[in-house]
């Protein structure tokens, strides 16, 4: 039927139908491509997720009095507790497709830790390091406590019931878009390197397959991988001819793929294990430093964890599963603590945009790259070598990857009233406090030396500075509180927040699907119904 004057359909100007499973997904989280395929594109995870196991214990382990033997060693810790936990998150956690690694929230405590003055009477830079290490692992184990009584006895199931899609919007976007100076400011960091990895990654994912108008989905699926070997390449290819002999040490450092110190450190085999470090030292100082940082990570997490849930293309989490998955991120910070990675752990957000990028949300892909993540912690020459890529083409990947993160969370939108000006100021206003709140504290560390709240208690200050630099965290605080008291009892409250929506989803038997996405394997949900 022809629209009115217009000569046109009238379904034209109709919206877009509201999907509870995001269409045009390949492969949805219970599904798998065949083995040659996943094998591949579990590769390709593993080679994402190594920048931020590699930049961490970077940062880290020098303040700690460590060299590159001990960097090397915690970076093969680290992946290796990582192939652990993403095993067990997939298995018996969420059961989503999401890589379970290092997390930045602990940069703060455990700084705080290395930095301490308890440690002025060392003198030799190795002893140092290992006590460092053992308060690190003690502050570390206590905080997973934390986790799993916020997971398992079913707290974070209370705050997935009360969390609407008018909420969940600012925490999934601020859970990629908070990662922005992950992105372009380190690419800028070697320019010549990191914007060409930026722009082959955009062409070969976006643009070739419409000009190849091909049925075959090789440069959607494996972007990542040729982009990262083409720039290496380029590179290995700078560096040879001497491009950077004369540069500063920064630029050394950023540009050359001789400068990691990784592959001369590592060992060619070595099995991590529990307490490789000694027996860890508890203060309860740190502990509660480390537990606001385990709370940051459980928040960052969820946003993860329904961002993977849209591009894997699963129905919505429901709070149950939301509260396993908690609880088994708390297991995977006490593994931290036990084995000494210097970090706990959180769900990765560029591991959950590469779901995007790809299209494949497979479950089977992730475990495979957990193995992946195991097989060459073991092999530490081997592990070292990929984790010596340059962090500028690693950014130029988290350029593009956190924003379908953030994308995802702008997706949520189209379950709200967005015609209405109450969500129209809480989507507004938690967006903004979320980003600028952080960026008032992180600038005030970074001038002043200490945070915004400086008090005599150390503890405190770290636990407010790293509640507060997390801009997921803050937006969610800002956006839950004021979606659960703004204008409460008006009638139209329910639909303008998108509530309706989810209901559904409330109870985990409730939707016929929750059982395809969420059940766990070997029929183990007859004795863990929901925790």
């Amino acid at each position: 039927m022809a629209a009115g004057g217009g000569g046109g359909k009238a379904d034209e100007f109709g919206p877009h139908p509201v999907k509870d499973q995001l269409p045009a997904v390949d492969f949805c989280v219970s599904s798998s491509p065949p083995w040659p395929e996943a094998i591949i594109l579990g590769f390709q995870h593993y080679l994402v997720m190594l920048g931020t196991t590699v930049i961490i214990p970077s940062i880290v382990v020098p303040l700690m009095g460590g060299g590159d033997v001990q960097k090397a060693k915690v970076i093969n810790t680290s992946l290796f507790v990582a192939g652990i936990n993403t095993l067990l998150q997939t298995l018996l956690g969420t059961r989503l497709p999401v890589v379970i690694g290092s997390s930045y929230a602990f940069i703060v405590p455990t700084i705080s830790i290395a930095l301490s003055r308890r440690f002025s009477y060392i003198i030799d830079p190795d002893e140092r390091f290992e006590v460092t290490m053992r308060y690190i692992q003690g502050a570390l184990i206590i905080s997973s406590l934390f986790a799993c009584i916020i997971g398992f006895f079913g707290f974070w199931r209370i705050f997935g019931r009360f969390l609407s899609p008018l909420a969940a919007v600012p925490l999934v976007i601020l859970t990629g878009l908070g990662l922005y100076e992950r992105g372009f400011p380190q690419v800028a960091k070697c320019i010549e390197t990191g914007l060409p990895a930026l722009i082959i990654l955009v062409f070969l994912s976006q643009y070739v397959p419409h000009l190849l108008k091909s049925k075959c989905a090789i440069f959607e699926r494996f972007a990542v991988l040729f982009s990262v070997a083409i720039v290496w390449v380029y590179a290995e290819i700078l560096t040879a001819a001497g491009a950077y002999d004369h540069k500063s040490p920064t630029t050394q450092f950023s540009c050359r793929t001789d400068r990691s110190g990784l592959i001369r450190a590592a060992p060619w085999i070595s099995v991590p294990y529990p307490l490789q470090w000694g027996t860890p030292y508890f203060e309860a100082g740190d502990a509660f430093a480390m537990m606001a940082a385990a709370f940051v990570a459980i928040i960052e997490s969820t946003g993860t964890f329904i961002a993977a849930a849209r591009f894997g293309s699963a129905t919505h989490i429901p709070p149950s599963i939301l509260s396993r998955g908690a609880g088994w991120q708390g297991i995977g910070i006490l593994l931290d603590g036990l084995f000494g990675t210097a970090s706990g752990s959180t769900a990765s957000v560029e591991n959950a945009g590469l779901l995007g990028l790809t299209r494949v949300g497979s479950r089977r892909v992730i475990q495979i790259s957990a193995g992946f993540m195991l097989f060459f912690s073991v092999l530490g020459k081997f592990g070292a070598l990929l984790a010596s890529i340059p962090l500028p083409i690693m950014a130029a990947l988290y350029c593009v990857l956190f924003a379908y993160v953030a994308s995802a969370g702008l997706g949520f939108l189209q379950f709200c009233n967005l015609n209405s000006f109450r969500s129209k100021f809480i989507l507004g206003f938690s967006i903004f406090m979320g980003l600028s709140v952080p960026q008032y504290f992180n600038e005030y560390l970074l001038i002043s030396g200490y945070g915004p709240v400086h008090t005599h208690s150390s503890w405190f200050n770290n636990i407010m500075q790293v509640i507060f630099s997390s801009p997921a965290t803050v937006a969610i605080f800002v956006a839950f509180f004021l979606d659960s008291t703004h204008s409460y009892g008006h009638s139209s409250i329910h639909h303008d927040s998108g509530r309706h929506w989810w209901e559904k989803f409330r109870n985990f038997n409730t939707d016929t699907r929750s059982e395809e996405f969420y059940s766990l394997p070997f029929k183990l949900n007859r004795f863990f119904p929901s925790f």
